[in-house]
């Protein structure tokens, strides 16, 4: 009896206890690996350009597409085979732009994936085989080889009267189809100093990363320099290197900042307001107008006797309309949620609360920062 009562004490103990933790974490609130890009660590861009052989008729024509024979003239040279001269007709033949990003630390004899992409007239490179194709870095070096078959996520089918399509036939990927052949030489152990970079810059998220740093190391180890970077310098008396002490705090867990912003994409209409806009008591009034144009040509028959001949004469029908709103106060707002009540109790689309916002802008009552893409 007594066992049973202690565990439904013991019980009510740890719900209550539930109850006093919050829900969840701030959805500001994030770790610091994932908001801060390390100086040293990042991929790189190789790009290549080479032949894929084997397609079925869907190839590059030689004729409108003359880079694509000198390549494929030149190849063969360098296996042996001269066609110099001759009448090259096959169809079976892609010039491809290949590309891929060679992934930081990446050492020799290591694979990466690849993606080949159609350079001339070729309809799919289904079916295809890349040839061996070095891959440049931006320093004009060979970083890589690939080679393989390629792997297409769409197809074309066509007949007498009918094509059909689906995905895009001419680009295609080769999965592991790189070969690394050199090493981009950095030693992030090696290293005294090195800078983090906010992926998205803010003042205020910088000094609070920093902070974070120094409270758990206990010294001074970190500075922000701007709004994007903070100055990491390894302790004297640390133990370990500028790897342990990254590994050390890029688990922390720093509250974000970010200044009031409206993104708008006036081609799709899209809206996308900011925790923290804020805007002042104004008041909106928006008028529709709406035009309708009808068209209703008549026929007109001529005079049993007149010889004339039948015609058709226009008549065009128009409306305008002009739905008027009374104004409407959209109160100052405290919380994004209030705003956008506000803003829906006008009716209107989105479009139209595009022009609002701007409008709102201009008049100065709208504390926030509106980017057009």
């Amino acid at each position: 009896m007594l066992h049973t009562l202690f565990k439904r004490m013991l019980a009510g103990v740890l719900a209550a206890t539930l109850m006093l933790q919050p829900a969840g974490v701030d959805a500001a609130a994030a770790r610091i690996k994932d908001i801060v890009n390390i100086e040293g660590v990042r991929d790189n861009q190789l790009v290549g350009y080479g032949l894929v052989v084997g397609l079925n008729g869907t190839g590059d024509s030689l004729n409108n597409s003359p880079f694509t024979k000198q390549s494929l003239q030149a190849m063969l040279e360098r296996l042996g085979v001269n066609t110099r001269g001759e009448n090259m007709r096959t169809a079976n033949v892609a010039a491809v732009m290949v590309t891929a990003n060679l992934p930081a630390f990446s050492t020799q004899g290591s694979r990466l994936d690849v993606n080949v992409a159609a350079l001339g007239d070729a309809s799919s490179l289904q079916g295809g085989t890349l040839l061996v194709t070095p891959l440049l870095g931006a320093d004009g070096e060979v970083y890589a080889i690939a080679q393989g078959s390629v792997t297409i996520n769409g197809f074309k089918a066509e007949g007498d009267a009918a094509t059909i399509i689906s995905g895009v036939p001419t680009t295609g990927r080769i999965s592991s189809g790189g070969l690394i052949e050199r090493e981009i030489e950095f030693t992030l152990g090696a290293q005294r100093s090195l800078r983090l970079a906010l992926r998205n810059p803010d003042l205020t998220t910088s000094r609070r990363i920093a902070l974070a740093i120094n409270d758990f190391i206990g010294v001074p180890c970190a500075t922000p320099e701007d709004p994007a970077t903070i100055r990491l310098t390894l302790p004297r008396n640390f133990n370990g290197n500028i790897v342990d002490l990254l590994t050390d705090i890029e688990q922390l867990v720093v509250d974000t900042d970010l200044s009031a912003k409206i993104i708008i994409d006036e081609n799709s209409g899209l809206i996308v307001i900011g925790k923290d806009v804020r805007v002042s008591t104004v008041a909106v009034a928006q008028s529709n107008l709406t035009v309708t144009i009808a068209e209703n040509p008549t026929v007109v028959q001529p005079n049993p006797l007149s010889l004339g001949q039948t015609a058709v004469e226009p008549a065009t029908d128009l409306t305008i309309q002009t739905n008027d709103s009374n104004l409407a106060i959209v109160n100052e707002s405290v919380s994004l949620q209030q705003l956008v009540d506000g803003l829906n109790a006008l009716g209107i689309s989105p479009r139209d609360l595009i022009a609002i916002l701007q409008a709102i802008k201009a008049s100065g009552a709208l504390q926030a920062e509106i980017e057009v893409l």
